[in-house]
């Protein structure tokens, strides 16, 4: 096989009233700096099944439906190498308390994901994804 970049993925994920569930990260790169939940795609994993097992590894919680917000792949979004991810956006109806595991120093619902720095280009992917809700009617916490 020739060498190619590293398959990852992202999760956006969205509560009733707009918020982003994010995760401080433990390890580096950028170290205690808030991101995504999401991580490398395992051999013989789809991408959907590897976004839900990131999601409970680092969260703690099981997702539903996932919507592909778009293929992110500039070669330099990640400092550890050419990675490229695809990432998703899903919806909890329900009240839900995350709790942070695997490479996730803390996990919580930010009200303002704008006014926090985001590591890799998570605030490009969750832009597109508020784009993308607002297209489908989710919630966005904007009215």
């Amino acid at each position: 096989m020739p060498a190619t970049p590293a398959l990852t993925t992202d999760c956006v994920i969205l509560d009733a009233q707009g918020r982003v569930l994010l995760i401080r990260r433990g390890n580096p790169p950028y170290k205690g700096e808030y991101a995504l939940p999401g991580g490398f795609v395992d051999i013989g994993e789809t991408v959907e099944d590897g976004c839900r097992r990131e999601v409970k590894e680092e969260v703690g919680l099981d997702v539903g439906p996932l919507t592909l917000i778009g293929v992110f792949s500039d070669p330099n979004r990640d400092p550890r190498g050419h990675t490229v991810s695809a990432a998703f956006l899903t919806e909890l109806a329900d009240e839900a308390t995350p709790v942070a595991g695997d490479d996730a120093a803390a996990a919580e619902w930010i009200d303002d994901w704008q006014s926090v720095d985001l590591a890799f280009d998570h605030a490009q992917i969750i832009g597109q994804a508020m784009r993308l809700a607002a297209q489908a009617g989710k919630s966005t916490g904007k009215s």
